[in-house]
C-alpha cells in the first residue's frame, strides 16, 4: 500500500516473523532432532509420538496469528479478500480490527515476559547448549507484542486519519468525492437590461 511508511511495513514483517525460530525448534523435536534436551523431555512431551502433532499444532497456530500482522499494512487489512464468503469485498471495521490486534499486543508482550521468567525459573534436563538454543529460538518472541503494538496503533491512526482534499480538487467540485472536472456547462449570464 503506497500510503503505508517502510517502517510500519518492516514492523510488520517482524512481527509475523518472530514466531519462525521457536516453530522450527518444536518441529525438531516434534520429528525427534536432537536439540539439547534430555530424553525424558521427549518423553514428557512424547514426541515424537502423537505429542508431536500438539507440537505441528502450536506452531501452526502461532505463526498463523503471527502473519495476521502483515493485515495492518496490506489491502487486506482494510477490505475483506473476495474469498471470504459473506464479507468479500467490504471495508473491515477499524475499531474491531484494532481492539483485537491491541489486544493481541497485550497478550503477546505479557507471552514474552513469562517465557523470560520461565526459563530463568525452569527446572528442565538440558545440555548447556541446549539450553541456549532454546533462549535463542524463543527471543525473538520478546519483540512480538512490541511489533504488533506499533503496527497496530499505526493502522489506526492511518485509517481513521481524514486526508485534507487537495485545494485544485476542492475548487473543481462541489462534492469531495469528485475525481474529475465538473462537466456541467456554465449557466448563460442572465440579462438584467432585457
Amino acid at each position: 500500500m503506497p500510503n503505508v511508511p517502510r517502517w510500519a511495513r518492516r514492523a510488520a514483517v517482524g512481527a509475523a516473523l518472530t514466531n519462525v525460530p521457536s516453530g522450527l525448534w518444536r518441529l525438531a523435536i516434534a520429528v525427534g532432532l536432537p536439540v539439547g534436551l534430555a530424553q525424558s523431555e521427549y518423553d514428557h512431551v512424547h514426541a515424537p509420538g502423537w505429542g508431536s502433532f500438539y507440537l505441528l499444532g502450536l506452531s501452526l497456530a502461532s505463526e498463523f496469528f503471527a502473519l495476521l500482522a502483515l493485515g495492518l499494512v496490506q489491502s487486506w487489512g482494510e477490505t475483506w479478500p473476495r474469498w471470504i464468503p459473506l464479507l468479500r469485498g467490504r471495508r473491515v471495521p477499524v475499531l474491531p480490527a484494532t481492539i483485537v490486534a491491541g489486544l493481541g499486543a497485550l497478550a503477546t508482550t505479557i507471552y514474552g515476559a513469562l517465557f523470560v521468567y520461565t526459563s530463568i525459573n525452569a527446572d528442565m534436563e538440558a545440555t548447556t547448549w541446549g539450553t541456549w538454543l532454546l533462549n535463542i529460538a524463543y527471543a525473538p518472541l520478546l519483540l512480538w507484542g512490541p511489533l504488533l503494538g506499533m503496527v497496530t496503533v499505526h493502522y489506526y491512526r492511518r485509517r481513521t486519519t481524514v486526508s485534507p482534499v487537495p485545494a485544485s480538487a476542492s475548487d473543481d467540485c462541489r462534492d469531495t468525492r469528485c475525481s474529475r472536472p465538473s462537466r456541467m456547462r456554465p449557466r448563460p449570464a442572465s440579462n438584467a437590461a432585457s
